[in-house]
């Protein structure tokens, strides 16, 4: 359920600060540190799950929430509505797929073009 060496787990515990832009009993959304796009947040389950590798049918009904969550988030947060705006979502996994930190979490990415990356 959580671990006590997860950089993710401990923002979620409120242990480590975060620029918080959502949180409910099973999901919590924050800003990127290092943001790539004008508009760059992570959504992450509160549940540990290490990476998108190590999802399983059990974790089915938390990450439904999390991407029916994210278009609202989006807009929230600053993305302009489809079909013109729009934003992007990205899961890294493991070390080939780029994934830092081994927290299953969703990059938000979204505003004017271009960006930095992508």
């Amino acid at each position: 359920m959580h671990d006590p060496n997860c950089i993710f787990c401990k923002i979620i515990a409120g242990d480590i600060p975060s620029q918080k832009v959502y949180e409910d009993e099973e999901l919590f959304a924050f800003r990127d540190i290092r943001p790539a796009a004008p508009v760059h947040f992570l959504v992450v389950p509160k549940v540990h799950v290490p990476s998108m590798a190590q999802v399983s049918a059990e974790h089915a009904p938390v990450l439904g929430r999390l991407m029916t969550k994210i278009p609202a988030l989006a807009l929230e947060q600053g993305c302009n509505p489809y079909p013109d705006g729009g934003y992007r979502v990205v899961v890294n996994t493991g070390v080939d797929g780029g994934q830092e930190v081994h927290h299953l979490h969703v990059h938000v990415m979204g505003g004017p073009r271009p960006w930095r990356v992508g």
